[in-house]
């Protein structure tokens, strides 16, 4: 029996050191960052952000790949399957982990023992925009449209579930007011039928503001407790009489569990430190994301508030995945 554990003892330290030097000797080729949204959204902008300076970092090539649908959980379950060597990393909204598990009978894996956060990269704060040629000039005049045509509105989101559909049901909770929820496969094309006018409202991650700049899109407001730096004359909507409203996302890097933790602290490290750059930060507010800076464990901490937080509101308003 002594022998045995000697040997079982051994083979152990002899594989904790084969990891170390697989971690020592990372990375030895190109790293692929899975985008769980389609192109063009907040997810895919923010991982091109990032993925540049990572890639100058790291000394190899980072690839971006979207795959989107089911809510961010086709991308999640293709990286929580993936190899743990830290060669393939998911770009996603927190929504992915605190919000989806609550709305998905099924999941087809378990965010919270499947991944492991690594790199916190923005928080996003959603924009509540309506086209230009809206009736509505301010949120009062768009809660007193719902209220004169119950039901007869449309909002879109990124998919049911969202980040951005919660902020809107949040919104019609809290102000007795009812909308036609239409769910897209990310936020580029919600946006795009906004435009068209397929849709009446939506609460954006910030790639609308470009329309708003150029006059073809209005913004009422913004879901956070905080005014966004890059549109400091917007009120937020707890400051408009729903108090303590706030629907803020953390968009990041997550990595399959069992991943090195190495591996982890450097990428961590890295994204942190391209935060601190002058350039990605302004690339990032330009998106009108706000630069979050995140340990591993602080991200995740944030995590498991928001899956509280979202819970809650996911059991009132009784919403499930499609």
């Amino acid at each position: 029996m002594k022998k045995l554990l000697l040997k079982v003892a051994a083979l152990s330290l002899g594989l904790c050191a084969c990891a170390i030097s697989q971690a020592e000797d990372w990375p030895k080729q190109p790293l692929k960052i899975v985008v769980n949204f389609a192109a063009g959204g907040a997810a895919d902008q923010l991982a091109r952000v990032v993925g540049a300076p990572l890639q100058q970092a790291l000394g190899q090539p980072v690839v971006i790949d979207n795959k989107g649908g089911a809510g961010g959980n086709l991308g999640g379950e293709l990286v929580a399957k993936s190899a743990p060597d830290g060669y393939t990393l998911l770009m996603s909204s927190g929504g992915m982990v605190s919000i989806n598990p609550h709305i998905y009978a099924r999941m087809p894996f378990d965010p919270a023992k499947d991944l492991v956060p690594v790199a916190a990269v923005a928080r996003v704060p959603f924009y509540l925009v309506v086209r230009s040629d809206n009736p509505a000039k301010s949120f009062k005049d768009l809660i007193a449209d719902l209220k004169a045509n119950p039901g007869k509105r449309a909002f879109g989101s990124p998919g049911n579930g969202s980040s951005p559909h919660l902020a809107a049901e949040m919104m019609t909770g809290q102000t007795g007011t009812s909308a036609v929820h239409v769910p897209y496969k990310g936020a580029a094309p919600a946006l795009t039928d906004l435009l068209g006018g397929q849709i009446d409202f939506l609460f954006d991650p910030g790639i609308a503001i470009q329309y708003v700049k150029t006059g073809k899109l209005r913004m009422l407001a913004v879901a956070s407790l905080r005014r966004s730096p890059l549109v400091p004359d917007v009120p937020t909507l707890d400051e408009l009489g729903l108090k303590g409203f706030d629907a803020d996302a953390v968009f990041g890097l997550y990595a399959p569990a069992g991943t090195p933790p190495t591996v982890i602290k450097r990428i961590n490290a890295e994204v942190n430190r391209a935060l601190e750059s002058p350039a990605v930060r302004s690339r990032i507010e330009i998106l009108g994301n706000v630069p979050e800076p995140l340990t591993p464990a602080a991200f995740g901490e944030k995590g498991v508030a928001d899956f509280k937080r979202f819970g809650a509101v996911i059991k009132e308003r009784g919403i499930r995945a499609d």
